[in-house]
C-alpha cells in the first residue's frame, strides 16, 4: 500500500473517530499531492510524494517559528500536532553520521571536487536516502563537503 492509499484508509478511520486534527491534516495533505498530481499530469512516485510530505512538515515548522515571534502558543500547540500526523508517515529520518557516509561515497564515486558538481551529488544522494532526509539538510551538507 502506497502513502496515498494509506492516507485515504486514515482518512475514513478519522472520519469515524472523529479525529478533527487528523481528518484536517490528511486531507490537506492529500489535496496538495491531488494538486501536484493536476500539474504533472500523472500520479506521483513514491519519492514524490515524500517530498510532499516533508514540505508539508517544513511549512508548518515555518509557521511554528513565525507564531513564536507572535507570541501564538495556542497555534504553535495545533501545528506540533499536525507536525505529528505527517511525520507518521514519513519514514524513519536518518542520523547525520548515516547521511554524511551516503554523502562521501557519492561525492567519490562521482569524482567530484567542486561546487560545480553540487546539483549531480545532490540529485544521487536524494535517490538513495528516499526520503530519509529533508532536501535542504542534504544540500547544506554536501555544499560544506565541496566547498
Amino acid at each position: 500500500m502506497n502513502i496515498k492509499e494509506q492516507l485515504t484508509n486514515n482518512l475514513k478511520s478519522a472520519m469515524k473517530q472523529q479525529d478533527k486534527i487528523r481528518m484536517k491534516v490528511i486531507r490537506m495533505v492529500l489535496s496538495s499531492i491531488k494538486l501536484a498530481e493536476v500539474e504533472k499530469g500523472e500520479e506521483l512516485d513514491s519519492l514524490r510524494l515524500l517530498a510532499i510530505l516533508q514540505k508539508e512538515v517544513k511549512t508548518r515548522e515555518e509557521t511554528i517559528a513565525e507564531a513564536e515571534k507572535a507570541g501564538r502558543p495556542e497555534m504553535i500547540s495545533e501545528l506540533e500536532q499536525e507536525i505529528d500526523v505527517i511525520k507518521g508517515y514519513l519514514p524513519k529520518e536518518m542520523d547525520d553520521d548515516e547521511l554524511e557516509t551516503i554523502i562521501d561515497q557519492v561525492i567519490s564515486e562521482l569524482n567530484a571536487n567542486s561546487i560545480k558538481q553540487m546539483g549531480q551529488v545532490i540529485k544521487e544522494v536524494i535517490s538513495r536516502v528516499a526520503g530519509r532526509a529533508a532536501n535542504d539538510r542534504i544540500s547544506m551538507i554536501v555544499k560544506t563537503r565541496l566547498s
